[in-house]
């Protein structure tokens, strides 16, 4: 139904948390390499629980090749350098969802790729700096598949 990908994801408990979102969601994950971690790490199995053999997960050598084997879906951006909130677009499926590291978050050049329509962002207090990153992913697959009907 929908593609989420990881570029460079750190952190193993997140993309754990995450693989069990897609699992739940019917959304596909990619993994864009580097990773952090490897799909062995104990720490995110932990965090998938026993959703791993639910969920469509596959590795890529660059966001490029990730984006080729999907056949170049609508992709947008989730970044809190976004303008436009990640309630406005309506979503289909196909679509795909782009966040990045837990440390840095997307690079400037690869948001700046982007037409800014496809540069989202969850609103925040203002003193806040960012979501966790299996919570952002979270928000927006819900709203995508909500206005699905979750079908």
């Amino acid at each position: 139904m929908f593609n989420l990908i990881l570029f460079r994801p750190e952190i193993p408990p997140n993309t754990g948390n995450i693989i069990r979102l897609c699992a739940n969601t019917g959304t596909a994950l990619h993994l864009v390499k580097p990773l952090g971690f490897t799909l062995e790490d104990a720490q995110l199995r932990r965090a998938g629980l026993d959703y791993h053999e639910w969920a469509t997960v596959r590795q890529h050598d660059s966001l490029d090749d990730c984006l080729g084997n999907l056949g170049q879906p609508r992709l947008f951006a989730v970044s809190t350098r976004g303008a436009r909130l990640y309630t406005d677009p309506a979503f289909a499926p196909g679509d795909a969802f782009l966040l990045g590291p837990e440390s840095s978050g997307l690079p400037a050049e690869l948001l700046a790729a982007l037409p800014p329509p496809q540069v989202l962002r969850i609103p925040m207090q203002t003193r806040a700096r960012s979501l966790n990153l299996s919570n952002a992913a979270a928000v927006v697959v819900y709203e995508a598949w909500r206005q699905l009907g979750f079908a």
